[in-house]
C-alpha cells in the first residue's frame, strides 16, 4: 500500500506541474507569439509599427517602393523633360612605379587612360542594364576626365540628359567603370592598387533643383 500512496503522490506532483507550465505558457508565450505571426502577415516592412523616434523620417516614403513594398520602376511619364546634369567623381591610389608607367604609356596593355575613358562613357550609356531601377535614358553628353594625383588618378564623370529624371546613376556609373578599368590595366604593375572615395559632385534639373556637395 505505501507504494501505491508514493505513486499517487507523484501522479499527483506531475500533473500540477503540468497544469502550472501550461498556465505560464498561456500567459507568456502564446501573446507572443501571436504578436510575431501579425507582425509577419504584414504585407510589408513599410507596414510594420514605427518607433516614435523615426516617425519623421518615415514620412519620406521610398519611390522605388509601391504600396506593398514590392520594388518597381518609378512611372516618370507626367514628369516634364528639362536639362539634367549630373558629375561624380573617385580616385584610385597606387605605387610611383604603375603611375610612373601609366603616365609615360609604358603599361603592359597600352593605353591605359584611353581604353578607362572609352569604358566609362559605354558603362554610361549601359546604366539601366547594371542598376535593376534605372530608366534608360537618351543621354546627350557623357565625359570622362583624369587628373594626375601624387599617389594616383583622378576620375571625373559627367553626364547629360534632357528628360523627366535624373543622370546621378549614370555618372557614378561611368567613375566607377572608369576606375574599374584602370585597374585592370595596371594590375600587372601593382595588384594592392586601392580604388575609393567615389560619390555624386554635383547635380542640377528636375523638381529637386541644383545640389552641389560641400
Amino acid at each position: 500500500m505505501r507504494r501505491g500512496s508514493d505513486t499517487h503522490r507523484i501522479d499527483t506532483a506531475g500533473t500540477a506541474l503540468r497544469e502550472r507550465v501550461g498556465r505560464l505558457y498561456s500567459q507568456l508565450v502564446e501573446p507572443s507569439y501571436h504578436d510575431a505571426a501579425s507582425i509577419f502577415k504584414s504585407p510589408s516592412p513599410l507596414a510594420f509599427p514605427t518607433p516614435p523616434c523615426f516617425a519623421p523620417a518615415m514620412t519620406l516614403k521610398p519611390t522605388h517602393l509601391d504600396d506593398t513594398g514590392a520594388a518597381h520602376m518609378v512611372d516618370v511619364g507626367a514628369k516634364p523633360a528639362t536639362q539634367r546634369r549630373a558629375v561624380a567623381s573617385g580616385r584610385i591610389t597606387m605605387s610611383a612605379d604603375a603611375l610612373e608607367a601609366i603616365r609615360s604609356g609604358n603599361a603592359p596593355k597600352g593605353d591605359v587612360l584611353s581604353t578607362a575613358r572609352i569604358a566609362g562613357i559605354m558603362a554610361a550609356k549601359r546604366t539601366a542594364d547594371l542598376i535593376p531601377l534605372c530608366h534608360p535614358l537618351a543621354l546627350t553628353k557623357v565625359g570622362v576626365d583624369f587628373a594626375w594625383e601624387d599617389n594616383g588618378i583622378a576620375v571625373t564623370a559627367t553626364a547629360a540628359t534632357n528628360g523627366p529624371t535624373g543622370v546621378e546613376m549614370e555618372a557614378l556609373t561611368a567613375a566607377s567603370v572608369a576606375l574599374l578599368t584602370l585597374y585592370d590595366m595596371a594590375k600587372a604593375l601593382d595588384r594592392a592598387m586601392v580604388i575609393g572615395d567615389i560619390r555624386l559632385r554635383e547635380k542640377s534639373g528636375g523638381r529637386s533643383g541644383d545640389w552641389r556637395a560641400e
